[in-house]
């Protein structure tokens, strides 16, 4: 769903930093050989990723939802020098393509994928985030939340994917709609949880930047 028209979209597309050479690689080969592509972050997103986490320049970043490792590389370009990233996924078959792209980067060393369910994997991390990126299992983005804040770094940020669902924060909820039920409680959480100061931005399919206070 396209919040801009579309030509618009593109115009803010087109005015924002290039994508990096190994990134458009990775996000053509997704489009050719990955189900569903939309799930990749992309171009402009991408680039607001970037932009963040060199803001933040942050020593440790956690990424819940790697998917083919777009998004993990762009928050990269931010790290801080001998920073890492612990990445969560449980789709075991893309684990060697995220790698593949992982090992052409700069931060291949840096980076360190964890296959299977983020609520078993979270609680087993010892380090403290400065940055944490929630992009997968909607329907746990609350349970996640829970589990990190307690993990984060005083000022660290907390960046939430997917809060707007296509506009379905909008419309009236269908009874059976799990995921835009729980989105609709998680943003209300983020506005009013005491640890957490929140602004919601209407980036691609809606972005929340959370700080810890």
């Amino acid at each position: 769903m396209h919040f801009l028209s579309e030509e618009l979209d593109t115009y803010v597309t087109v005015h924002s930093q290039d994508e990096p050479e190994l990134l458009a690689q990775l996000n053509k080969e997704t489009h050719q050989k990955i189900l569903a592509p939309r799930m990749l972050s992309g171009h402009f997103q991408g680039r607001v990723l970037s932009m963040l986490s060199k803001i933040i320049h942050p020593k440790t970043i956690l990424e819940i939802g790697t998917y083919t490792g777009y998004a993990t590389l762009c928050l990269a370009e931010g790290l801080a020098e001998n920073g890492t990233i612990d990445t969560i996924d449980n789709e075991e078959e893309l684990f060697d393509f995220q790698r593949k792209y992982f090992d052409k980067s700069q931060w291949s060393g840096q980076i360190t994928q964890h296959l299977g369910d983020g609520l078993y994997i979270i609680p087993r991390l010892t380090k403290k985030y400065d940055l944490v990126f929630i992009d997968a299992d909607k329907e746990n983005y609350i349970n996640y939340f829970h589990l990190i804040v307690p993990m984060m770094n005083k000022g660290g940020i907390i960046l939430s994917d997917n809060v707007l669902w296509s506009g379905k924060v909008l419309e009236e909820v269908k009874t059976n709609d799990i995921t835009t039920k729980i989105l609709l409680e998680y943003n209300k959480l983020l506005k009013e949880d005491e640890r957490v100061e929140t602004v919601l931005l209407p980036i691609r399919d809606g972005l929340t930047v959370s700080r810890v206070l």
